[in-house]
């Protein structure tokens, strides 16, 4: 446990002073994901430790260098977890990395957004002052909740000192089941058992197979089971399987193609599109891995209602986040001006302009 914060404060006002560039890096395994870097790296990987955690109250707090596999080992000594299900993509991964990285894991549909399980934060403005919002509580709300805009913010508006996040009982137990249904079919039927009191906390569709992950009371589970029938996965092949999704080393993501991620309505029929896709979410998560031009699968996102990110690989010259218009740009320029406003924070990570 070492707190470096004294070191980070004084990097970043050299830099603000000399109008020089900082990139922010924890354990580096979500360096593909955004532009290209630039600056001077900010190593946070020194600044490590759980600051506070109290099981029964179900919230940790930890320092941004803090291992992500040591956070969750600990959350699990207790019987506990990330419900969000963060992906590591790498075995430095950081507390701080994945709270600005703003990933969520299969269990997202059901038990919400990493986004929403952040209580509170301590961040490093571009100024290099220290400033604390949210707390450890669900119910702080005065002012503006700041605390979950650094959740997926890429490092652009500051340094995540420390974060406070909830954390849930781990289920007393989990069943994954594979069906064998056409695309179309797997979409109206997500969506059909999503307005259903069914234990569902993961889904998964590629190439004709769905797997479905229940999770829950033991009774609960057994029931729905039976309900849905299909064929039962083994235990340990299951958590391989779902961890495999999580960490994108399930055999679809190991393709040569860009990789696009798009977030659409759940019921948006199959998107007309070149390429082999993996759907989450109960298909709003759309996963395709295609050569098609940036512009082709970023109208067909539209069209469907959601947006398309160039997750891994391609060129990025077309742009990696989905266009803003101009009102959400100047949302997102005044933010920079306000947190970082010699923009020494990963200078063009999210868009070019900041």
């Amino acid at each position: 446990m070492a707190d470096s914060s004294a070191q980070l404060i004084d990097q970043v006002r050299a830099a603000a002073a000399g109008a020089g560039g900082l990139c922010i890096r924890g354990g580096g395994g979500k360096n593909f994901y955004g532009q290209a870097l630039q600056g001077e790296l900010l190593d946070t990987r020194a600044h490590t430790g759980v600051v506070g955690y109290e099981p029964t109250e179900l919230v940790i707090t930890a320092r941004c260098g803090t291992p992500l596999a040591e956070i969750e080992a600990e959350l699990a000594r207790q019987g506990q977890m990330f419900a969000f299900e963060p992906p590591h993509f790498g075995s430095d991964a950081t507390l701080g990395g994945a709270v600005a990285a703003g990933l969520s894991g299969p269990r997202r549909a059901s038990a919400g957004a990493l986004r929403d399980f952040v209580l509170g934060v301590k961040i490093l403005d571009g100024r290099g002052e220290v400033l604390r919002f949210g707390g450890q509580v669900m119910k702080n709300v005065a002012g503006y909740d700041v605390s979950r805009l650094m959740a997926g913010s890429l490092g652009t508006l500051g340094v995540i000192l420390e974060v406070s996040l909830k954390t849930q009982p781990l289920p007393a137990t989990e069943v994954t089941l594979l069906l064998e249904m056409p695309e179309s079919k797997a979409i109206d039927t997500l969506n059909q058992w999503a307005g259903r009191p069914l234990p569902i906390s993961a889904t998964a569709w590629n190439d004709g197979d769905l797997g479905v992950r229940l999770s829950g009371a033991v009774a609960a589970v057994v029931a729905a089971a039976e309900k849905l029938g299909g064929d039962r996965v083994e235990p340990a092949q299951a958590l391989r399987f779902w961890r495999d999704m999580r960490e994108h080393s399930d055999p679809f993501f190991n393709n040569d193609k860009p990789l696009w991620r798009l977030s659409v309505p759940s019921n948006a029929p199959p998107l007309d599109l070149p390429g082999e896709q993996l759907i989450e979410w109960n298909g709003a998560l759309r996963w395709l891995a295609s050569n098609a031009e940036p512009r082709q699968i970023r109208e067909s996102a539209a069209k469907a209602g959601g947006h398309a990110t160039l997750f891994r690989g391609g060129d990025k010259a077309a742009g990696v986040f989905h266009p803003l218009g101009a009102p959400l740009m100047t949302i997102h320029r005044r933010l920079k001006e306000t947190f970082d406003p010699r923009g020494v924070f990963n200078r063009g990570r999210m868009y070019a302009d900041f």
